[in-house]
């Protein structure tokens, strides 16, 4: 954890609101990953959080990436990863992502059946098997649910597999990732066993993906086990996608209080809100709140930013000690969709960006200015 008297510094230095990075921090989750699914590959879930000063260090340490876009796919492509580091996945891939995937010699997970007929001759794919489980997750989040939009039935499988063979493509094997932010472990588990009942039809693959998702505090080791033997039970080389959990602890998002009103609640009026951390609103999602202030008297507070949107709140019934304008909150565990799906809504520029690495601070992405927001308006 990043002390108060460095963040007080980054905010100085540069302005807030302001995502931090911790390098550190960053290395120590890649690094759990890798202890806990040794000899898997790893693929980055880019969506996470696609900074490229931050895909350059992980692209550096060996992991490959999963892109859900064309432009992730670019990004990709400009750091020059090879092929066999690339996974393109989405439901609705467009022409340019199946060009740009073939191109670069990437690997399709196929979402529908429709789509083998629309792989570039002789691609290397994957099956993504939705086992219709109940998911500890915001609906919004649990991919693997029976209403959610995302692959194919556990019944289709094999026959999208046998049309990916008669097609001549390469079928490598299956694709499973059941949601982000899993509560319950053995979520997994049950995804496992519902996939391991395919190996009688399918028979042995070259390949078994079992996505990511899981939560920050998840019992890795314990997972990684299950997944291991899912993938021996299909002869399977394994591979994973984790997202969230390689940066969020690493990144803060820096806020100044900039007043106080107390009416039907307590608000702690803040420089931050929705446009630079939507999680909280889209998710019900909670992140953890830390003051960079001290006093005595304390009192239960609402996080509130500037947005002229009820919903515009980071969290709710925060014990603080009474706020003072210019006081600073550190809201943590914001690496990992703060800055990626931060917005441009009410004109307001996105925050600077900046990397706790070699005992200084690095500017990874410049702040925003109002004219860079309208100067591709015509």
């Amino acid at each position: 954890m990043l002390s108060a008297d460095l963040l007080q510094t980054a905010a100085k230095r540069f302005g807030t609101p302001l995502y931090v990075y911790d390098a550190a921090e960053l290395d120590a989750a890649l690094g759990r990953v890798q202890s806990a699914f040794a000899q898997a590959r790893i693929f980055y879930a880019m969506k996470a959080n696609p900074n490229m000063h931050l895909l350059t260090r992980l692209a550096a340490a060996g992991v490959g990436f999963e892109c859900v876009s064309p432009g992730e796919l670019a990004r990709a492509e400009h750091l020059g990863v090879p092929g066999e580091r690339l996974l393109v996945n989405g439901p609705a891939k467009s022409d340019s992502e199946y060009a740009t995937g073939a191109r670069l010699g990437a690997t399709f997970i196929v979402d529908r059946a429709e789509e083998v007929g629309l792989l570039p001759p002789g691609s290397r794919a994957l099956v993504r098997v939705n086992p219709a489980l109940s998911i500890s997750t915001h609906d919004h989040l649990a991919t693997g649910s029976k209403a959610s939009k995302f692959g194919v039935t556990l019944e289709q499988a094999p026959a999208v597999l046998a049309a990916l063979q008669s097609a001549g493509h390469a079928a490598l094997g299956l694709h499973v990732h059941i949601g982000s932010a899993i509560r319950d472990a053995n979520d997994f588990t049950a995804a496992f066993e519902r996939l391991a009942e395919l190996r009688a039809t399918t028979g042995s693959v070259q390949v078994l993906d079992v996505g990511g998702g899981w939560g920050l505090d998840a019992d890795l080791h314990g997972i990684a086990h299950e997944a291991r033997a899912a993938a021996e039970h299909f002869g399977a080389e394994l591979w994973v996608e984790p997202g969230r959990y390689l940066v969020a602890t690493a990144g803060t998002l820096l806020t100044q209080v900039v007043g106080t009103k107390r009416t039907g609640r307590n608000f702690c009026l803040v420089d931050a809100g929705m446009t630079e951390l939507i999680r909280p609103m889209m998710y019900g999602a909670e992140h953890p709140v830390r003051p960079l202030w001290e006093g005595k008297q304390t009192d239960v507070w609402d996080i509130a930013g500037p947005a002229c949107e009820s919903g515009d709140l980071l969290a709710r019934d925060v014990t603080l000690s009474t706020p003072e304008r210019g006081d600073l909150l550190a809201i943590a565990e914001a690496g990992a969709y703060g800055a990626a799906m931060s917005s441009t809504y009410l004109t307001r520029p996105r925050p600077a960006e900046v990397l706790w690495d070699n005992q200084d601070w690095q500017l990874i992405r410049r702040r925003e200015t109002v004219q860079d927001i309208w100067q591709t308006e015509l």
